[in-house]
């Protein structure tokens, strides 16, 4: 199953390369942000899927989803120690 998981923008690395960092649920990763540069600042909620930034989101939309994503079983945690596994440079 693929998942998008909800993460907020916490500083912008390289604007040439599109990369920001996000916080996703306490880990920060390198993402890019080509899809949603021209609308995104920092402390943006971001809908993350493969190392990119799909979407904005609202906090009360990325809190739900998070929430969402812990209940289902261990959907979640997976998708988190694939996004510790891919950190894009």
């Amino acid at each position: 199953m693929c998942l998008g998981i909800p993460g907020q923008i916490v500083e912008f690395i390289d604007d040439e390369k599109n990369i920001a960092k996000v916080d996703v649920s306490g880990i920060k990763r390198n993402i890019n942000v080509c899809l949603v540069k021209e609308d995104a600042s920092l402390g943006d909620w971001v809908l993350i899927h493969v190392g990119f930034a799909m979407s904005i989101l609202d906090e009360k939309e990325a809190q739900e989803t998070l929430k969402f994503l812990r209940e289902l079983d261990g959907s979640l945690e997976e998708e988190m120690k694939l996004l510790k596994q891919s950190d894009i440079n």
